[in-house]
C-alpha cells in the first residue's frame, strides 16, 4: 500500500479541484449571513454548549435571524440542547435543510447523523500511523462541507460551538476567513483559567475580532476574577452568568431557559451578554 508520500500529486483524485469547489460553495453559503462568531474555551466543562444555545435563543427573542453549527463533532449536544434531536434532515437538490427550533434557530450537529446513541464517530486511516493526519483532515472536511452544504438562509448570524481544545479554531479560521468574532468561555477556577488563557492567545493569532469574555457558572465556588482575566488580556469582559441548576435542566429538556424563566437571574445575565454581543457586531453587519 502506498502512503501519501509515495504519491506524486495529488494521484489522479483532483482532490485540489474539489476542495477549492466546496470552498467555492462555502463562501456562496455564507455570503447571506451577516456575521458568524465562534464560541471557544480551550476548557471542557465550563457550559459553552449551553451558553452557546443560550445566546442563540436570546438573539432569536430580539427578532434575530440565528443558525448554530454544532463544530464538536466527537461530542455533539446542540441537537439534545436545543430540542431538535430526532429530527429527520431533509436533502434537497444535495442542500441539507436543517431543523429549526419553536425560536425559528436552525440547527446542524453531527448528533442528527450519527445513527444510535451508541454509535461513535471514527475515522479510520489507512495505515495507523497515518491516523492523527488523516483525522485532521476528515474533520477540517467534514466542517467544510456542514458550511457548505447547509442551506443556511439568510442570517443575522451563525454561531460556531467549538469542542475543548484550541486546535479546532485555527481550522475554522481557515475556512471561515471573515469570522466576525469569537467568545471566550471560562469558569471561576484556576485550572480553567490556565487552560483559557492559552485559548486566548490562540484566538488572537486568528486575527478574527475578539467580542470578549464570558464567565460561566459564577457563584458555583470561589474562584479567580474573570474580569481581571479579561483586562489583563486587553479584551472585554462580557460578563457573569450566575449558576443556576434550572439553567442545566432547562439543556436537557431542550428547553429554551431565556425564553421559559426570563426572570431568573442567570436568563438576565444571558440576554445582557447577548446584547452586548449583538452591539459590538453591530458595525460589521452594516
Amino acid at each position: 500500500m502506498k502512503r501519501y508520500k509515495d504519491i506524486a500529486g495529488d494521484g489522479g483524485s483532483n482532490i485540489a479541484g474539489q476542495v477549492e469547489a466546496q470552498q467555492g460553495r462555502l463562501r456562496q453559503r455564507l455570503e447571506s449571513v451577516r456575521a458568524v462568531v465562534a464560541i471557544v474555551s480551550g476548557k471542557g466543562g465550563v457550559g459553552k454548549s449551553t451558553l452557546t444555545a443560550s445566546l442563540a435563543c436570546s438573539f432569536a427573542l430580539d427578532g434575530w435571524k440565528v443558525g448554530v453549527l454544532d463544530a464538536d463533532l466527537n461530542g455533539p449536544t446542540q441537537a439534545k440542547v436545543l430540542g431538535v434531536r430526532g429530527r429527520r434532515l431533509a436533502i434537497v437538490d444535495g442542500v441539507v435543510e436543517p431543523p429549526s427550533t419553536s425560536l425559528g434557530v436552525k440547527v446542524m450537529s453531527m448528533d442528527l447523523l450519527l445513527p444510535t446513541d451508541a454509535a461513535p464517530l471514527t475515522w479510520d486511516a489507512p495505515l495507523q500511523d497515518e491516523a492523527h493526519t488523516w483525522r485532521g483532515a476528515m474533520e477540517a472536511n467534514a466542517l467544510r462541507e456542514f458550511l457548505a452544504d447547509t442551506a443556511w438562509g439568510a442570517l443575522d448570524v451563525l454561531l460556531l460551538d467549538l469542542p475543548p481544545g484550541t486546535d479546532r479554531l485555527a481550522t475554522i479560521a481557515s475556512l471561515v476567513p471573515a469570522l466576525s468574532g469569537i467568545v471566550i468561555v471560562t469558569i471561576p477556577s484556576d485550572v480553567s483559567h490556565l487552560v483559557v488563557r492559552r485559548s486566548i492567545t490562540v484566538a488572537a493569532n486568528t486575527r478574527a475580532p475578539m467580542l470578549g469574555l464570558v464567565e460561566n457558572m459564577a457563584g458555583l465556588f470561589a474562584g479567580p476574577d474573570a474580569a481581571k482575566l479579561a483586562a489583563d488580556a486587553g479584551i472585554p469582559f462580557l460578563g457573569s452568568v450566575p449558576f443556576d441548576r434550572a439553567l442545566a435542566i432547562a439543556a436537557d429538556q431542550g428547553d429554551s431557559f431565556v425564553g421559559t424563566a426570563p426572570e431568573r437571574a442567570a436568563a438576565v445575565a444571558l440576554r445582557r451578554i447577548a446584547e452586548a454581543i449583538r452591539v459590538a457586531l453591530s458595525p460589521r453587519r452594516a
